[in-house]
């Protein structure tokens, strides 16, 4: 398995996707240590942060837009790892090979997830890192700094918020394979993005575990039906 998840980076040439991701997070610090501590998100005219309710905090505007990005960055690998695999006719020259479809679709969503979960993971403990050497600098953030890089359960609640977001990050390529399109892929990651990080007033799903948990378990089905479907077709194609 590891073979062919080396072979679909490769394929796909992962290290531009190494690249993007560098670019964005780079782009994140940037706009997330302007917010707190150069106060481009203050209102001038209070002086005060104006943003949403619920996003008064460094962590709640990291979580956002990290998990955003994130979001939107898995749904494009995965229209180009596997529903264009599947449009550009790739999937069907490898279903030729000794090995079967349930592996190799195990092996794309398996190279798309590990790249995912270790880029958000990475870049939220760069921003977290970023936000905490501000404080130190700085001193008063326009945002408090209500995380503690000390505190093993902070370290565990990051891995496992990567793991959920990556994973949620997965329902739009079943759009994307439903509708038979890359873009359809894309469009859906954008409209997840809307669903679970947007808010309407007061009204906020980014701060409920329960659904977002919820829409994870969902997308771990589907992944897995998904899967087992691609060998039961191996097994009638013989």
């Amino acid at each position: 398995m590891r073979k062919l998840i080396w072979l679909e980076w490769k394929k796909n040439r992962a290290g531009r996707y190494v690249r993007n991701a560098f670019f964005l997070t780079v782009l994140l610090t940037l706009l997330v240590f302007g917010m707190a501590f150069f106060g481009i998100a203050d209102d001038p005219a209070t002086g005060m942060p104006d943003a949403a309710a619920g996003m008064l905090s460094s962590s709640a505007n990291v979580e956002f837009l990290t998990n955003s990005v994130s979001i939107v960055f898995t749904g494009v690998m995965l229209a180009a790892f596997v529903v264009g695999a599947y449009k550009n006719g790739i999937m069907a020259l490898m279903a030729t090979y000794p090995i079967s479809r349930r592996k190799l679709l195990a092996s794309q969503f398996s190279a798309v997830w590990l790249f995912n979960f270790v880029a958000l993971a990475l870049t939220k403990l760069f921003l977290y890192g970023c936000l905490a050497l501000g404080g130190r600098v700085y001193g008063a953030s326009s945002f408090p700094l209500d995380f503690d890089l000390g505190s093993g359960a902070f370290y565990g609640s990051l891995l496992l918020s990567a793991a959920a977001v990556v994973t949620v990050g997965f329902l739009s390529l079943f759009a994307g394979l439903l509708a038979k399109s890359s873009k359809a892929a894309v469009v859906a990651s954008f409209l997840l993005v809307l669903l679970t990080q947007g808010s309407v007033g007061d009204l906020s799903l980014a701060g409920n575990p329960a659904f977002f948990l919820g829409l994870a378990f969902l997308a771990l089905l589907l992944a897995a039906g998904s899967v087992a479907a691609a060998g039961k077709r191996d097994v009638v194609g013989k």
